[in-house]
């Protein structure tokens, strides 16, 4: 069955516009309250971002759910990979985060984890979203869900990062720059590394409510690459709204993003004899450059759809521990159960530590290929495989890269655009064969 308003990572969307409305959420904390109580009596925890909607939705779950007989723990601000671990470690019966993870302040949303702090399997989801065609009906007050809040929340979370890394590694002479994107880790990330013994500067501290990933994070890292460049840092670490990806910086003030993170820790597990398989999981997405480096070490690339939750199914179907996405979503399951930025960051700074080499150096043996990302915004949603012009464009475009080259369209799961990107052995030719193919989407839009 095809889901109504679950996309590939919860629900999002412009706050005030339907879905992601104050009544809407209210309804979807009942709904969420009535699929778990099936299972029986257990609690729900809430954690959010530090975006300015997040106290109006925050209440509005915690009406709906409390309407439906369901205890809730409020977790305040907190990155969404640590919700997802004090899911499982509270023995909570699900987790709620309350974000929109890169994106703007003015658009927000809602996505759950499993007991097992893993995603909601797509039946849950669906159950979810069928009691959400229901009308509301409050339990007895007797029987009213009662709300408390975790007060050593973020000092959990702080410990378990922590504890992902050897007690025998000192971060002591790693410089570090942090941006935390003015997000959900802004109270964490930096004491974790401090703690840890690295030498850190912040920035992307100082959440307003309004200031969420604006000109600052993974999706911005410029701000990050002056601030290392000027400390003279070794190392930058951008994290997003939410703190499941990240993208880092070197001491040269390169960018380096998900698929230069995943080899050198791809490549760490492999020498440590602790690389589950001979795979690793990223993406349609992925760099050739990514898959051929790993072919030199003997590990193959396996692809999934564009999403974390398609990397983690991936993972599981092929017993696989290490994956993720360029965007830096990188999933650890030797560590934990989600994408986690600071977890991926705490990886190559042991790893930096362990060899004595920059993060310049490590990243050296992938020789990334050029890529163009164009977006497309659309009124309504389409399969661009299913247009005989853009498709008659995209076998142009292939023919032209001769076998060297690839050409990927996708709907996005959480814009209104269609995404395109053209990889090749020439930057100016796959930003040339992308603008044109962008064209020829856009015109074949606007006869639609």
């Amino acid at each position: 069955m095809k889901k109504k308003y679950f996309g590939t990572d919860g629900i999002r969307g412009k706050v005030g516009t339907h879905p992601i409305t104050a009544d809407v959420v209210l309804h979807l904390g009942w709904a969420v309250g009535r699929v778990l109580a099936r299972g029986g009596q257990g609690k729900v925890l809430i954690g959010k971002d530090t975006r300015i909607s997040g106290y109006m939705f925050e209440s509005a779950l915690q009406a709906g759910l409390s309407s439906a007989g369901v205890d809730i723990r409020l977790l305040g601000p907190m990155p969404t990979p640590g919700i997802a671990y004090l899911t499982r470690t509270l023995h909570a019966k699900a987790g709620i985060v309350i974000s929109a993870s890169h994106n703007p302040y003015y658009d927000n949303g809602i996505k759950f984890f499993s007991s097992a702090g893993t995603k909601l399997a797509g039946e849950v989801e669906l159950a979810i979203e069928h009691e959400l065609e229901s009308p509301m009906e409050t339990v007895s007050s007797s029987h009213l869900g009662k709300v408390e809040r975790v007060v050593d929340a973020s000092g959990r979370y702080i410990e378990f990062c922590k504890s992902t890394g050897p007690a025998s590694v000192d971060l002591s002479g790693i410089k570090v720059v942090i941006d935390c994107a003015h997000g959900a880790t802004y109270h964490v990330a930096p004491d974790v590394f401090k703690e840890m013994g690295a030498s850190v500067i912040t920035i992307g501290v100082s959440p307003n409510g309004l200031n969420i990933n604006d000109g600052y994070g993974s999706t911005s890292p410029e701000t990050l690459r002056r601030k290392v460049l000027e400390s003279e840092a070794d190392v930058g670490i951008a994290l997003d709204g939410d703190g499941d990806r990240v993208i880092m910086i070197d001491h040269k003030g390169e960018i380096v993003d998900g698929d230069e993170l995943l080899y050198i820790i791809a490549r760490s597990r492999q020498r440590d004899n602790t690389l589950s398989g001979s795979a690793v999981v990223g993406t349609l997405m992925s760099n050739i450059g990514l898959e051929k480096a790993l072919i030199t070490l003997g590990i193959s690339l396996i692809r999934a759809q564009v999403g974390d939750r398609y990397v983690l199914e991936m993972l599981q179907d092929n017993k696989c521990i290490l994956g993720g996405e360029s965007s830096g979503h990188i999933i650890c399951l030797d560590r934990t159960t989600t994408g986690d930025g600071i977890i991926s960051a705490l990886q190559i700074l042991v790893e930096m530590a362990t060899t004595g080499k920059s993060l310049y150096d490590l990243k050296e043996a992938i020789n990334k290929y050029p890529q163009c990302l164009i977006n497309v915004h659309i009124d309504q949603k389409i399969n661009p495989y299913e247009d005989k012009v853009i498709m008659s464009a995209v076998r142009d475009v292939e023919n032209q890269l001769r076998g060297e080259g690839r050409v990927l369209l996708r709907s996005s799961g959480t814009e209104s655009v269609i995404r395109i990107m053209v990889e090749g052995p020439s930057e100016s030719q796959v930003s040339l064969l992308a603008q044109q193919l962008a064209q020829t989407v856009t015109n074949s839009m606007n006869q639609l």
